[in-house]
């Protein structure tokens, strides 16, 4: 409860960040939202009743997998914003209809780079899976959807980043209410877990557009494997009662 709550101080402190450096896409952080919230609401509405230790793992398993595709799609990212490849998709009825589409100006090779948006069904439902986690288990889902976004969804890296953190601040609250609401959040803790968060979110917004993507995927890919591991033990740990190192 207490960790649901800090991610919505994250948000805050670098979610405006980012909308003030136009890389924020807000339109589809709505359409995205839609899914997200409520899967939020189901997980939070369903963590007394349901066990969690097996979604540890299947959330574990995800992670790697997209940690993997992160890696893999290094290459591929750097030469689509070279050559405006992200423009040369097929976007699909939605995507269409709402006009997902955007562009920002990258920093670190000093272009603007346009994209257009596809496969919003897919987003979309894996934008419901990171809200259910983060009610069932206290996690924020930005790492999902900023992977779901980039991966899938052939939005620019940079731009996934930046509308997860404009999003997860209200599937996190969403959580974060009824948690509290159910006697579950000790408010003595959050204030100091919020500011460390605080201060951490202001440094990473005011450094991210100055990165090469190819770093940023490399630290994404680190953080991603950080947080399988972690999940993994903690389901290992709950099903079977054995420790993994460093958990």
């Amino acid at each position: 409860a207490i960790s649901v709550t800090t991610v919505v101080a994250t948000s805050i402190s670098g979610g405006s960040s980012y909308v003030e450096q136009r890389i924020t896409n807000i339109r589809l952080a709505m359409f995205l939202e839609t899914s997200t919230t409520l899967g939020a609401f189901i997980g939070a509405l369903l963590v007394l009743f349901v066990a969690g230790e097996y979604l540890y793992i299947v959330f574990a398993l995800l992670a790697f997998y997209l940690a993997i595709s992160q890696i893999l799609s290094v290459r591929k990212e750097v030469r689509k914003m070279s050559n405006n490849d992200f423009l040369k998709v097929s976007q699909d009825r939605v995507s269409k209809y709402l006009s997902l589409k955007g562009d920002y100006f990258d920093e670190s090779i000093n272009r603007k780079i346009e994209y257009l948006i596809k496969n919003s069904f897919i987003g979309w439902i894996i934008s419901f899976f990171a809200g259910l986690g983060s009610g069932l288990l206290g996690i924020g889902g930005g790492v999902f959807k900023v992977s779901a976004m980039n991966v899938f969804m052939n939005v620019p890296l940079k731009v996934a980043v930046a509308t997860s953190k404009f999003m997860i601040g209200v599937t996190a609250a969403t959580s974060a209410i009824l948690y509290y609401v159910s006697g579950l959040l000790n408010l003595e803790y959050v204030a100091p877990a919020a500011l460390g968060t605080m201060l951490g979110a202001a440094v990473g917004t005011a450094i991210m557009n100055k990165l090469k993507v190819k770093w940023l995927k490399i630290l994404f890919f680190v953080i991603m494997c950080y947080i399988g591991y972690n999940m993994l033990g903690k389901g290992i740990l709950l099903t079977t009662g054995i420790w993994l190192p460093l958990i």
